[in-house]
């Protein structure tokens, strides 16, 4: 069985309804990105941070996987698939997608600050006051800018071995997770979906890439088909 990747980001995600965030003057819902997704800002205002991540929380819990999400799904069905995300949701999880990766957190979990390995399932607001049983102040279960991203090394490895890889909704300008696809093979297949394709140098150089101008719903079922077609005698 082939070994599929999904590389995915907010524009997975924005077709289910879920803000991205990130505005396009650079502002992160009004904020600047430092104030709300930096240990710094978590130190000069814990609470703006807190207040953030709960209303982000309480959006995801109202909104439903998309057709996007369900294609990749079905496609289990024929390879051996890995999703790797840079968004922080369970879209992927709802799914029913079998094996996710998180490269920047998950908004349904909460860390602790004393112990990092601390991390509870948490699916309510976080309030301050709120702790680990060692006492430390619970904090959202996210990698802020300036943090290591555990999963790196992990997600490298599987782009690397990868026969297929599918970027949907990133346009792979923010590292580290932006380095990823240039780890792919010179045989693996990568495929880049987006409406509005926008790839770093180092992607756009890629021999082995395939751009399709659509967004996830619209364009991944086309490609579903295009790769049974390719490997169905894989």
């Amino acid at each position: 069985m082939k070994r599929l990747v999904v590389l995915s980001g907010a524009g997975m995600s924005a077709e289910s309804g879920i803000n991205t965030f990130r505005d396009a003057d650079g502002l992160w819902e009004g904020h600047d990105v430092m104030d709300v997704a930096s240990p710094e800002g978590w130190h000069a205002n814990s609470q703006l941070v807190l207040d953030f991540y709960n209303q982000r929380r309480r959006q995801l819990i109202q909104v439903k996987p998309n057709l996007g999400h369900q294609v990749l799904k079905q496609l289990e069905q024929q390879f051996d698939v890995t999703i790797i995300t840079q968004n922080v949701d369970d879209l992927h999880e709802r799914a029913g997608s079998s094996t996710v990766i998180h490269l920047h957190g998950e908004l349904l979990k909460a860390q602790s600050t004393r112990d990092s390995n601390l991390v509870y399932p948490w699916v309510k607001d976080i309030k301050w006051g709120d702790c680990c049983e060692l006492g430390g102040q619970l904090r959202p279960f996210i990698v802020w800018f300036g943090e290591q991203v555990p999963m790196l090394d992990c997600a490298i490895e599987l782009v690397s071995q990868a026969d297929i890889v599918i970027i949907i909704g990133t346009s792979m300008q923010v590292y580290p997770a932006a380095s990823l696809a240039g780890f792919a093979s010179k045989d693996c297949s990568i495929y880049y979906l987006d409406p509005k394709p926008a790839v770093n140098d180092a992607v756009a150089q890629l021999s082995n890439l395939t751009i399709i101008k659509q967004t996830a719903v619209k364009g991944l079922p086309v490609l579903t088909k295009k790769l049974s077609d390719n490997f169905k005698d894989n």
